[in-house]
């Protein structure tokens, strides 16, 4: 007699990331994820330039890093970090922040754009970083990605209270033993890191919208800081999953199709504050 055994075959979860969109889809969530509890106080502080020069500046990140032959995030991060803490300086010593904030976003991205001229091989490249290259996102870039999510997340939450005292009032933050200038380093790192992260997702130029509009939209109807971080961080993945989604459906660009579906959702969440929260108070 004969006995046949049956040898049960198991797919290893890992095998999936091979496929493009799956790491397009991972690396979306996670950027939104980073950039979401951030954005909030960008929003509440009003600080939407100084993310865009922060930005700016990474694309002078990238052209150094090319050219010094090492890790386009920890360039891009490097570079960030130094334009934050530059505005930060120069903003507490007397100097207009709008007036800073241009002189120095704009003559970043130029220089950048500028040094990458130089560089052969890399200006067909251009594109991805002013714009990202979602779909080329490898399974290291996750690693980075999820990495740096991870760290803004922990950030967040081990600073929050602090955080959002300074934020509301820095007097208040002074007399509970909370040092305004320091949470307001913490905030730059955050940024900085989340620049350098979102650079291959939605690109230099698109970064402050992933900051800014998934919080705008969420702080249209949600009723406590902490509801509207989270609310902006479902907000930002939502519209990651939706853009992908409108980009394989339509053939248009990854990342700025990402950023018309976080707008699309302002939109909404905007339209339902205004009807369907109005009329139930």
């Amino acid at each position: 007699m004969t006995t046949h055994m049956t040898v049960a075959t198991t797919t290893d979860p890992i095998d999936m990331f091979d496929d493009f969109l799956i790491r397009a889809l991972f690396a979306g969530v996670g950027v939104a994820l980073a950039a979401a509890p951030l954005g909030c106080f960008v929003v509440w502080r009003r600080m939407a330039y100084f993310g865009d020069a922060t930005a700016h500046a990474a694309i002078l990140g990238v052209a150094l890093s090319l050219g010094f032959g090492v890790s386009i995030f920890l360039g891009a991060l490097a570079v960030a970090l130094a334009m934050a803490l530059t505005v930060s300086n120069l903003s507490e010593r007397g100097y207009g922040v709008d007036t800073i904030l241009g002189v120095l976003a704009h003559s970043a991205l130029a220089f950048g754009l500028v040094a990458v001229s130089f560089l052969q091989g890399v200006r067909l490249d251009l594109n991805s970083y002013l714009f990202g290259d979602i779909l080329a996102v490898s399974k290291s870039d996750l690693v980075v990605i999820w990495s740096g999510a991870a760290l803004v997340i922990g950030l967040m939450i081990w600073r929050w209270q602090a955080l959002l005292t300074s934020t509301v009032n820095r007097g208040l933050a002074y007399a509970s033993g909370i040092n305004p200038k320091r949470e307001q380093q913490l905030m730059t790192l955050g940024l900085a890191i989340v620049v350098a992260v979102a650079i291959k997702v939605v690109g230099a130029l698109l970064i402050v919208a992933m900051l800014i509009i998934p919080a705008a939209a969420a702080r249209a109807v949600a009723r406590s800081p902490e509801a509207m971080a989270f609310g902006a961080a479902g907000i930002g993945a939502l519209a990651a999953v939706g853009g992908l989604g409108l980009s394989y459906q339509m053939d248009t660009p990854a990342g700025p199709s990402i950023v018309c579906a976080a707008s699309v959702l302002f939109l909404a969440f905007n339209l339902v504050a205004r009807v369907v929260l109005k009329d139930a108070r």
